[in-house]
């Protein structure tokens, strides 16, 4: 009975001094500058995203907020480096769609999406706009894909590397109306738009941050969007399904993740903090000129998100019988 009573003193006493030292540790965070690691060069909308955020999260948190750039590898490089960071909430990551759902259903990966890190919280979406060249002969999706029927293999879309959303949205759309195209994958968005806009590519499906300025140039012609919803940054472009094209919903989205093992208090007060920044109309503005649509969540809710997306993608590889070139 006495060891009884002794182990049971043992384990309370335990418990009480876990959560004195969960308490100190959000106590003290942060005593110092945090990194938010972004898996894009400097200019995209991760980017811009980022710097946005983090700008506001330092003034609530009272410390500096730096952004980093570790591009390459379709994100792979960035998340390799914050999945193997200290988990202290010192080093967070501004993941999205390929980083956390289209890279590990395409190819074998140095991280594990799910076992390697902890959410922190969503930001939001940015919807994929299907655009042409001004010189390829149709005004609209519809339009393209009955071209494209009585002309085959005379398209060449382009994507910012295999894996990507731009990647997945073609497969999507040529699995969609039956359609045949050839994928010629570059080194990022940028070279990608480029060759479109030059006609080296025909097609595209760049998120709304990237294809805007050239839709409104007029150095790209919007044919509509991949998702289920007109976007208000360019309502009158209608989405593929107004045209009859079903299955192609490739929303964009960026997350903030932080390392496995992150503590549970120091997760907690960074989801509030991001939460609060995004209640903020001025950044809520902000953050539309970068073409993305908040949508904040909690940490149960992003986490059930993040694994259906993971689903949602392994299937949609094994439909397309998609391959990392």
């Amino acid at each position: 009975m006495q060891i009884q009573k002794r182990r049971a003193l043992s384990a309370v006493a335990v418990a009480i001094a876990a959560t004195f030292a969960c308490g100190a540790v959000l106590a003290a965070y942060p005593e110092r500058n945090i990194t938010i690691v972004v898996p894009t060069s400097a200019g995209g909308a991760n980017d811009a995203m980022a710097r946005t955020i983090g700008q506001a999260m330092s003034v609530i948190l009272k410390q500096s907020v730096i952004v980093e750039n570790k591009a390459g590898g379709n994100g792979a490089i960035a998340s390799e480096f914050v999945a193997r960071a200290a988990p202290d909430g010192y080093t967070l990551m501004l993941g999205y769609i390929a980083t956390h759902a289209m890279n590990p259903a395409l190819q074998k990966l140095r991280y594990d999406p799910v076992k390697d890190f902890e959410p922190v919280g969503m930001v939001g979406y940015s919807a994929t706009l299907m655009v042409a060249n001004p010189q390829v002969p149709a005004s609209n999706a519809k339009e393209l894909a009955v071209f494209m029927k009585a002309n085959p293999d005379k398209i060449n879309y382009a994507s910012a590397g295999s894996g990507t959303a731009p990647h997945f949205a073609a497969e999507m759309f040529r699995l969609s109306t039956g359609t045949s195209m050839t994928h010629i994958p570059y080194k990022g968005s940028a070279p990608a738009v480029t060759d479109t806009i030059a006609g080296q590519t025909q097609v595209m499906f760049p998120s709304l941050f990237t294809a805007m300025p050239n839709v409104k140039n007029g150095k790209l012609k919007a044919l509509g969007l991949a998702g289920l919803k007109r976007s208000p940054l360019m309502p009158d472009v209608p989405t593929l399904k107004e045209q009859g094209i079903d299955n192609v919903d490739v929303s964009q989205w960026y997350a903030f993740f932080a390392p496995a093992k992150t503590p549970a208090p120091v997760l907690d007060q960074l989801n509030k903090t991001l939460n609060q920044v995004l209640a903020d109309p001025a950044i809520v503005k902000r953050l539309e000129e970068h073409g993305a649509e908040v949508d904040a969540m909690g940490l149960s809710e992003m986490r059930s998100f993040v694994q259906a997306e993971q689903v949602k993608w392994k299937q949609v590889v094994q439909a397309a019988k998609l391959k990392a070139d």
